[in-house]
């Protein structure tokens, strides 16, 4: 009953800190970050340990799962390149450099603990870079490479982590071993995600009830990863490949009423992770500082050049990735040369987040599966403090700093004209069918049906115009809204005087609630 109790409040928590930072106009993350920081210090308030177990396979999957299907496929598939090299490249730079800069400041420390260390702190955060990306309006390429780039870092990361870990312990680890390792863990989690996917796809085709979508849906991340940890195979390649595989079909896979009815959950779940995991990662303040038995000076020596490497690391590695490229002709041709302010923001969109804390709690204690003596109290703080650090510092001053830059991209127009463009055929491809099925049907109906579709067109066509003028969609949004209003209201009469059951004023609400949905759409 306590641990019931105790997780409501969490949620709730998050709940109310989301809506705060809403109401605020800050990024969500950062405020509950800084909510769990501040109640970790309140007496009384419930201590909160971040299994890794439960992080790595309970909330990273869907998490992971929900980004990658929102992911446009064409659009990753053209930015594979920087992708990769900030995926991979980069955070296999950064562990490397990190733990030879640790090691050489702590030399009693074993190297493979501090390269260790280097792969935790490596992977920026998969919510955290591109929630502020969107809500800062970042050009599309560059949310893009953040979100390709948070996906698949992590992957990367926790590779490198059990490696070093392995090396910590004593096993013989060679270049051969890692390669085949590396091998097995990315192709392995790779053609587990493709073969998942394809089942899942074959189930939501068959499937034909939206609860029962529904329900593969919200099994596939969990089934994917727990496989995945089984076979020894990377759960992150697998759960991404799975999301990208399945969002790039989900209009041809799923019905109409499975597809916004699995919006609407996938929403509500993202949502609520998201919020109870930087609350717990603020909450883990206490427990992380109360196991510290390193001298202060040292703790506070080593977090201070590692954040400080990180920067720079990610500084030095952006520029020349981002343009020695381009000396090549056919990258230049298809990759257009970005300005400097381009690089110079994902660089510094680089915030760490719960993965970095789940790694280092996998670090053995000393004495435990043959590790030497070694501080992890210091390796487990230093990597929270980075976790806090980056969000605080960067998480907080990069819409400063794309504003300044100039680094933003209104595509409302542009978006707007190529719907408006796509529409168009649609609605000529709609009127042809109508005319080759419209026979027997009455002529009431299908003149009905044109206007129809001449409405989407003209809605379509409208954003164009004057925005400060009211269109005649907009006037018809807001005039059907309150005739609906004022349908509900004869229902819920009707039902609370008994003329009609529950039902019936329960199937009339829904399709005025569809009809409203529908309408709020054509708003936005």
């Amino acid at each position: 009953m306590e641990t019931i109790v105790d997780t409501v409040v969490l949620v709730a928590i998050a709940v109310v800190g989301a809506a705060l930072a809403r109401r605020l106009g800050f990024v969500a993350p950062l405020v509950l970050l800084v909510a769990g920081l501040g109640l970790s210090f309140v007496p009384g308030f419930p201590e909160a340990h971040l299994d890794h177990e439960l992080v790595l396979i309970g909330i990273l999957p869907p998490l992971l799962y929900v980004a990658a299907l929102q992911t446009s496929v064409p659009a990753f598939r053209l930015a594979l390149r920087p992708i990769l090299l900030l995926a991979v490249g980069l955070v296999v730079l950064t562990a490397l450099v990190v733990g030879f800069l640790v090691h050489m400041m702590l030399p009693a420390v074993p190297l493979a603990a501090c390269v260790a260390l280097g792969a935790i702190v490596a992977p920026p955060d998969a919510v955290s870079a591109t929630a502020i990306a969107r809500s800062v309006g970042l050009p599309r390429r560059v949310v893009t490479i953040l979100e390709g780039e948070s996906l698949l870092n992590d992957a990367t990361a926790l590779v490198m982590v059990r490696v070093a870990i392995g090396a910590l312990t004593g096993a013989a680890i060679g270049w051969m071993d890692i390669s085949v390792r590396v091998v097995q863990t990315a192709g392995g989690g790779l053609l587990l995600g493709l073969a998942f996917a394809v089942g899942a796809a074959w189930l939501h085709k068959k499937i034909e009830d939206p609860l029962l979508d529904d329900a593969v849906a919200l099994l596939t991340p969990f089934v994917v990863v727990i496989v995945a940890e089984k076979l020894h195979t990377s759960s992150v390649v697998a759960v991404v490949v799975a999301g990208l595989y399945l969002g790039h079909r989900i209009p041809y896979l799923l019905s109409p009423t499975s597809r916004l009815q699995m919006d609407a959950v996938w929403r509500l779940i993202n949502f609520l992770l998201e919020g109870v995991v930087f609350l717990l990662v603020g909450l883990q303040m206490r427990h992380v500082i109360s196991g510290i038995e390193t001298s202060w000076a040292t703790t506070v020596q080593v977090t201070a050049v590692v954040f400080g490497a990180l920067l720079a690391i990610r500084f030095v590695w952006m520029y020349p990735a981002t343009y020695l490229a381009r000396l090549v002709p056919r990258i230049r041709n298809r990759e257009p040369r970005p300005p400097v302010t381009v690089p110079t923001v994902i660089a510094w969109a680089g915030m760490r987040g719960v993965v970095t804390l789940a790694a280092a709690q996998t670090l053995p204690p000393p004495g435990v599966d043959g590790a030497p003596d070694y501080p992890r109290d210091l390796l487990i703080f230093v990597a929270f403090a980075i976790i806090v650090l980056t969000l605080l510092v960067q998480g907080t001053t990069l819409p400063w700093l794309a504003r300044r830059l100039g680094v933003r991209e209104d595509n409302s127009a542009q978006d707007a004209l190529a719907e408006a463009n796509i529409q168009h055929a649609a609605g000529r491809a709609a009127l042809e069918a109508l005319e080759e099925h419209a026979d027997g049907a009455p002529p009431t109906v299908v003149e009905r049906l044109r206007g129809l579709v001449e409405s989407r067109g003209n809605n379509a066509w409208e954003r164009l115009g004057n925005q400060n003028r009211e269109t005649p969609s907009a006037a018809y949004g807001r005039l059907r809204r309150e005739m609906i209003r004022a349908e509900r209201h004869v229902f819920k009469i009707a039902r609370n005087e008994g003329r009609i059951p529950e039902e019936v004023l329960v199937r009339a609400q829904r399709e005025l609630d569809l009809e409203e949905t529908q309408l709020q759409r054509s708003d936005d």
